[in-house]
Order: structure tokens, then C-alpha cells, then sequence
């Protein structure tokens, strides 16, 4: 179904519209539904120490938690995409894992097969080969820093792209790893697909020279902390940091980013890191400075009764707002009424604010998730006006060399052989001398298979698909960047 057909469906009895809007309560779902988590307590459930000691690291541990209920075919669709396309390894948190086929009665004879490969979060964290397109799996364009965020690098790990903020990549690990990541390129560890890149420098070294950074230029107002993900920060060395971060005048914004809010939310409910967030935020209140947390739900299902715990938590503890900024992932919400429920489930029972949503990035292997510009354009257009104007998201396509441009600032778009072109209004730190940059326009690329028939033959004559040369281009790109890793 299209995303102009599903908009369009059959209109309801609520009103007459063709979204039904519903409040609908927030579920956890019971984990004791899967055989290896029978005998789980809600205590052990509740503790951090135990979700992450229970992490599906590989899938022998997925079949631990599963068993027969997954058919064979499942786990060798898994484990071929593990050995041949997946770009970040599988790390799944009890809490993530038991949000896939949540409503699936397990109880007696029968499969879950089905249900696991329909489902969207099992689409996005746990990727199978057959999920993966065969015709055009990567775009001839795409790269392991399809951002060139390390490119902007101003001191290791700190990326200076906008004129008044930064993003500061403090460590490279997560509690739980998509398979859509844009930082592939340095988060997690390395897969049979891709080698990761190392920090060079110590944490300690590579904190201080972000500080040092901050402390010598005062138009940077606004500081996003990730990495990574912060919840995998000792949280004593994360609020030292981040004290610091305070002390200095020109900041005025800070922006904590984790995915763990949602995928691991008892790390945010710990009484030590909410007593340590409410002395952060006590500091960032008496010197003006606005303290928010950023999260990444992809789809309404990951939204759980949890999760609205640990925002609450956060806001009582004096941030300022708790925002989502989630991806427009095929197969998990390129639709108007998931994307709906989705922003509503976020708002009216966990308080999170719908902000962004990012079109997926250009990373190798990454075409059957992505969407065009046109595609996005629609989706915009389609849940307008359902939302307060404060709470509608922006659908952003983030341009490499660019930065954020919501979607209906194209500035042309050649929507047969699916290039757009952008302009900005800025320059990066790689290009403050060369205002030029400021006239020129920049290329993003749409999946091919979307494109029609005359596109996609364009694309078939002009681009090298042959998949030894994209890997090579992989191993000059990385090696590149590990000369620049080793020069700070």
C-alpha cells in the first residue's frame, strides 16, 4: 500500500477523518511469554544490573530466549546477515527484545516466526537477510560516514558543523545497537562487514580537549553529548563532564542523547543517576542554561509503561524537555497513521516530545529502510494537523556537507533519476574560509528501486554496483579515516 492510499483509506466513525485518533494506554508486555525468560521476576525485570547482564548478544543467546518458538529458517536468516551485511553488531536489552511481537500468544503450539519477521522493531534492531534488498542493497553513493561528521572534527570526537553548536561523541558504545546506525562507521564493534574505527586518544585526554574547544569559542551556545550512547557513561564521570560543560559562559543549551531512555529505561530510573540529573539540572537552572534529553523511538510499540516511568523521572528531576527524534524507516513506520500513533503514544503517555524524524541516512546496506524525498515530502503533508503545532514533528532529510533541511526545502529535485540539490546558509569548520560554499548546491540521492523504470536505468548505466569495488572504496575511506583518527 502506498503512502497516498493509506492516508486516503476508508474514513472512520470518529469524525469522519481519515486518522482515528484513540488514546490507548501503555503495556509492557509479558516477558514470561518467551521460554527463556519464564521464571523472571518483576524485581529482576525492574533491575539495570540484570537487563544488561541479559543482553542477546549473538543468536545462540536469541535462541536461549526463544526457543522453537522461532522456526530454523529465522535464526539462518539471522546469522547470514550477521556474516554478510549487517553493519553494527546485534546488542538487544531484555526491554527492547520483549517489545517485538508483543501481543503474540505463545502460550500454546505455535509459531512466532511470522510475527517476528512482520514485526517493526525486530525490522529495524534485528535485520535479516531476506529483509536486505538484492538489487540494489547499497546506493552507489553511500559511505560509512555518510555525514562526514568526522571530516568536522574539531578536536577528537567533537564535530563542529553548525555555527552555534556542537556534537560531542564522548564514547563509542551503546546498551543496545540499530541496524540503521549513521555512526556505524565508529560506534560498536566490528562485524564481518566493517572494521570499526578507534578513538586514538585516552577518554579523559579526548574529554578535556572538547572542553578546551568550548572554553576558546564563544559562538558555540549549544552542546549535544552522545556518542554512542550516554547511558554506557559511568554516570560520575558523565556529570563531572557535564559540570564542567556549565562552567562555561557562551553555553546555553545541553542535550543528552540516548536511546537508552526507551531501549534500556531502568538505567534512567537508578536512584543514583536521578539524583545526579537533578543535581545537573539544580546548576544548569541557577545559570540559564536549558537541560533536555533526546531519545530514538522508531515506533509506537517500544513505547511501554517503563519507558513513561523513566521520562517522568527525568522531568521531575528538573530537565527541562524530553524530546524524540526518531528515523522514517520502511517497514517500521514510512506510514501517516504509524507514524500518528506513534507521535501520540510519545505525547499523551510518556510526556516525550515528537520533534524530529530523520530520513535514514546513506550508509552501506541501508536501501530496503529508506524512502525518497518525495515519499517524505507526502508523509509530512499527511500528519499535519492532527497534532498541537508544538508537537508535529519535522521530517528532516540530513544533507551530507549540509546539515538538517526539512523536507519541502528542496531546492530542485530531479525526481526521475531521484537526485535533490540543497543550498545552506552556513558554513562548516572545514569550510570557514571558503564562503564560496554558501552558492553551491549539494546532492542527496533517493533509493533507486523507487525510482521509475527510466531512473533506475539511468542509474544501472551510470554506477558501478560490482560489490568488491564498493568494498574497496570502503577500505580506502576507512583507511583515510584512521590517518585522521591519528592525527589528533
Amino acid at each position: 500500500m502506498t503512502i497516498e492510499t493509506s492516508i486516503a483509506g476508508q474514513l472512520t466513525d470518529a469524525g469522519g477523518q481519515p486518522y482515528p485518533y484513540r488514546r490507548t494506554e501503555l503495556v509492557e508486555p509479558d516477558w514470561t511469554r518467551f521460554p527463556g525468560w519464564r521464571d523472571v521476576t518483576p524485581a529482576d525485570w525492574a533491575s539495570v544490573q540484570w537487563q544488561r547482564a541479559h543482553c542477546v548478544k549473538n543468536v545462540g543467546q536469541l535462541r536461549d530466549v526463544l526457543g522453537d518458538l522461532v522456526d530454523e529458517r529465522f535464526y539462518a536468516d539471522l546469522e547470514r546477515d550477521q556474516a554478510e551485511r549487517a553493519t553494527m553488531s546485534m546488542l538487544l536489552p531484555p526491554q527492547m527484545l520483549n517489545t517485538m511481537a508483543p501481543h503474540a500468544d505463545v502460550r500454546g503450539a505455535g509459531s512466532l516466526t511470522d510475527a517476528f519477521y512482520a514485526d517493526p522493531v525486530r525490522h529495524y534492531m534485528l535485520p535479516v537477510f531476506s529483509d536486505r534488498r538484492t538489487d540494489w542493497p547499497s546506493h552507489p553513493h553511500a559511505t560509512r560516514d555518510s555525514l562526514h561528521e568526522h571530516d568536522m572534527w574539531v578536536a577528537e570526537g567533537l564535530t563542529h558543523r553548525y555555527p552555534t553548536k556542537v556534537l560531542a561523541e564522548l564514547l563509542p558504545t551503546c546498551p543496545q545497537y540499530c541496524g540503521h546506525c549513521t555512526r556505524m562507521d565508529l560506534v560498536g564493534n566490528s562485524t564481518p562487514t566493517v572494521e570499526k574505527l578507534k578513538f586514538a586518544g585516552k577518554p579523559t585526554d579526548r574529554h578535556e580537549s572538547m572542553l578546551d574547544y568550548l572554553r576558546r569559542t564563544p559562538e558555540v551556545r549549544d552542546v549535544v553529548v552522545s556518542g554512542g550512547d550516554v547511558a554506557n557513561m559511568p554516570w560520575p564521570r558523565l556529570e563531572s563532564w557535564l559540570m564542567s560543560v556549565l562552567e562555561i559562559e557562551n553555553i546555553r543549551d545541553i542535550r543528552l542523547a540516548t536511546k537508552a531512555l526507551m531501549g534500556l529505561p531502568q538505567h534512567w530510573l537508578q536512584d543514583d543517576v536521578v539524583e545526579g540529573v537533578a543535581r545537573v539540572a539544580a546548576v544548569a537552572r541557577s545559570r540559564g542554561v536549558s537541560l533536555a534529553i533526546h531519545t530514538h523511538v522508531n515506533h509506537a510499540n517500544s513505547v511501554t509503561p517503563m519507558v513513561a516511568r523513566a521520562a517522568e523521572a527525568m522531568l521531575e528531576a528538573g530537565v527541562r524537555d524530553v524530546r524524540n527524534q526518531g528515523v522514517i524507516l520502511n517497514g517500521v513506520n514510512a506510514d501517516p497513521h504509524v507514524l500518528l500513533d506513534l507521535c501520540f503514544a510519545l505525547l499523551d503517555g510518556a510526556r516525550i516530545m515528537p520533534y524530529y524524524f530523520y530520513m535514514c541516512d546513506m550508509i552501506p546496506f541501508s536501501e530496503h529502510w529508506r524512502i525518497s524525498v518525495t515519499q517524505a515530502q507526502h508523509l509530512q503533508h499527511q500528519i499535519m494537523g492532527y497534532l498541537p503545532g508544538f508537537a508535529t514533528p519535522r521530517i528532516v532529510c540530513d544533507v551530507p556537507f549540509v546539515g538538517k533541511r526539512w523536507v519541502h526545502q528542496v531546492a530542485s529535485y530531479d525526481v526521475e533519476n531521484g537526485i535533490s540539490h540543497w543550498t545552506k546558509n552556513y558554513l562548516t569548520s572545514i569550510e570557514r574560509h571558503d564562503p564560496s560554499a554558501l552558492h553551491r548546491t549539494y546532492e542527496y540521492y533517493d533509493p533507486i528501486h523507487t525510482l521509475p523504470a527510466s531512473g533506475q536505468a539511468w542509474w544501472a548505466q551510470h554506477a558501478d554496483l560490482d560489490e568488491s569495488a564498493l568494498r574497496a572504496a570502503e577500505v580506502a575511506e576507512a583507511s583515510r579515516r584512521t590517518a585522521a583518527l591519528q592525527a589528533y
